[in-house]
């Protein structure tokens, strides 16, 4: 199958309409994953002991299947955002099932230190340990549970296949929603040389993606970690026009008024509510008026009513401090005190993709 996804996705051009062959290459290189994916995390629960809740969390649960067919939804939506030219197919259509296959092992190998920290309730070994002295303290901790917290090489290599097990492969995917309100954004600039500021920019989830669909727009990606900078840098090797630099997105190593676009995509909800505050702030400081910030976090409580009591377990199961405040704050609110307007609230899987714009 493998060979086969390789040899459709050559073919044919990379955004706009779609030929029948890229179509088809997608669908098999996704149904790949997904199973892969899926049959990690099946294994996984296999391996894991649930963490009981006191007090115990009620209400329903979705099952298998209607997750499942959530999941569908969201790579058909993908293919349709691709098929109408708001951006390319992904680029590793063959990489993607051979790297589930390939890092299977090292997140396998390192599955029994999470679950310990899990059912011990030790989630502050970085700090401990002092990995990386002088970080805000928020950030010394062993978000997930996992090992180094983001802070190692090891974890920075990891951190992506975590995240498509946990969510059966549907990880990219739900990132390049992000790219959806982008696209009116960048492409109403014409040939005007354009500034994006993404902020907790991690290992690079988004920015391979924005500068495949829009190598002109000049990237600056913010983050706290290095080895997580560094992986970054990997990633986007192939491509011009970027910067990384290491710094709190509660404080940026911005000019007022200098960028045209801000993205942050999985952050909020790792930050305590008034860094949060803080970070709205500084987004509306760098931004240029009428200047949009996208934001794509989890979803919050009645983004999906069948998916409520899983947003209450997940920072049970998973070292999530300040997970339980996000899903029930009110982003609008929040970014309207900074003089942002929202444009548009998308719910795709377990992704919310907000499109917010600062005032003239």
């Amino acid at each position: 199958m493998i060979e086969k996804i390789a040899q459709i996705a050559e073919r044919g051009p990379r955004a706009g309409h779609l030929s029948p062959l890229q179509r088809r290459a997608y669908r098999l290189s996704q149904m790949a994953s997904v199973g892969l994916f899926a049959g990690q995390k099946w294994l996984s629960a296999g391996l894991m002991r649930p963490v009981r809740a006191d007090p115990p969390i009620e209400g329903p649960l979705p099952s298998r299947d209607e997750i499942l067919a959530d999941l569908r939804r969201l790579m058909a939506r993908d293919l349709e955002n691709a098929e109408r030219g708001l951006y390319p197919l992904p680029d590793d259509l063959l990489r993607r099932p051979l790297g589930a296959l390939t890092n299977a092992i090292g997140y396998f190998r390192d599955l029994p230190a999470i679950e310990r920290r899990r059912h011990s309730g030790r989630s502050q070994e970085v700090f401990e340990q002092q990995v990386q002295p002088g970080l805000p303290r928020y950030y010394q901790q062993n978000f997930h549970y996992q090992s180094d917290g983001w802070l190692s090489r090891r974890s920075a290599r990891l951190y992506d296949h975590q995240v498509e097990v946990l969510f059966s492969g549907g990880g990219d995917a739900m990132r390049r929603q992000a790219l959806v309100p982008l696209a009116k954004v960048l492409r109403g600039a014409g040939r005007r040389l354009l500034r994006l500021a993404d902020l907790g920019s991690g290992n690079g989830g988004l920015l391979p993606f924005l500068k495949q669909a829009y190598p002109r727009v000049e990237v600056l990606g913010i983050d706290l970690s290095l080895p997580y900078l560094e992986e970054t840098a990997r990633r986007l090797r192939p491509y011009r026009r970027w910067q990384l630099t290491q710094a709190p997105v509660e404080a940026l190593p911005l000019a007022d008024r200098s960028q045209d676009a801000v993205t942050s995509v999985f952050l909020f909800h790792e930050l305590p509510r008034k860094v949060r505050s803080q970070v709205v702030l500084e987004a509306a400081r760098v931004l240029k008026p009428n200047g949009s910030f996208v934001l794509l976090d989890s979803i919050q409580k009645g983004d999906n009513a069948a998916y409520d009591t899983l947003l209450d377990y997940f920072p049970v199961a998973f070292h999530e401090p300040y997970y339980a405040d996000y899903v029930r704050q009110d982003m609008t609110s929040l970014f309207a005190k900074a003089g942002f307007r929202m444009e548009s609230v998308e719910v795709a899987y377990f992704a919310r993709c907000m499109h917010l714009v600062r005032s003239a």
